[in-house]
């Protein structure tokens, strides 16, 4: 077990994080609202309320930036947490399927599946995991006979308290970057990096946000907006209406 350089994962977290602000300022840029449209449920903004265009697309707008956002950030944490791995415990990232980090400690292999959070998959995707698990874990005995493997699902956030499930650790927020690291403070510690290049990038994401609310407001109220009032049957017409055969 290496000692943790906090510096490198300063140096490392605020270059690759300027990387998720780039995407996602590109992927708003991009937006159209056919995109949005057909993209998003009509019948749950219905069951809103969304009486008025600038409401009903900023709701578009906001539920797609967070929704992908918080995708494209689960993949920058998941490059972070291997980093950190390789430098204390020679951690590297998985080619097996379903897993996303493997390292050696305390005596066993660690085959890990990193997710962003503890509440991130349904009932058949967590027995996908278990399956990925046993499958990894009956390949690295093949190869290694007598090799100890540990399954872990690591979270980046959030909180489990019951970390044994019987056929894999739980392992969230402080228990898992310190699993990793070997810091107890490691989860704290990430937080300034990121902060310090969100500071300097929010202003032209929300300069593009007002301007992408402004247009794509102008657009819908030309296409979908009848005599002052949004026209429900036209957006659903747009967004589910079969097409005729050619």
């Amino acid at each position: 077990m290496a000692q943790l350089d906090f510096e490198a994962v300063q140096a490392y977290v605020e270059e690759n994080v300027k990387k998720f602000h780039e995407v996602r300022l590109a992927k708003l840029k991009e937006l159209t609202l056919d995109d949005l449209l057909r993209r998003k449920n009509p019948y749950l903004f219905r069951s809103k309320y969304l009486e008025t265009a600038p409401e009903f697309v900023r709701a578009l707008i906001d539920d797609h930036v967070s929704s992908a956002g918080e995708t494209q950030f689960g993949n920058f944490l998941e490059m972070v947490a291997i980093f950190v791995c390789r430098q204390v415990f020679g951690g590297r990232k998985s080619t097996t399927r379903g897993i996303d980090l493997e390292f050696d400690r305390d005596g066993y292999r660690n085959i890990v599946a990193i997710k962003s959070g503890p509440n991130w998959g349904n009932a058949s995707q967590i027995a996908k995991m278990r399956a990925d698990f046993k499958d990894a874990a009956k390949t690295l005995r093949t190869s290694h006979s007598g090799l100890n493997v540990k399954a872990i699902n690591g979270c980046c956030y959030g909180r489990d308290d019951n970390p044994d499930k019987g056929d894999y650790w739980k392992l969230c927020g402080q228990r898992f970057w310190n699993y990793i690291s070997g810091s107890d403070s490691l989860y704290l510690d990430l937080i300034k990096p990121l902060a310090h290049e969100a500071d300097r990038r929010s202003l032209a994401f929300r300069d593009e946000y007002a301007r992408k609310v402004n247009l794509l407001t102008t657009d819908f109220g030309k296409r979908f907006c009848t005599t002052g009032r949004i026209d429900w049957d036209a957006l659903v017409r747009f967004n589910s209406a079969a097409r005729a055969k050619r």
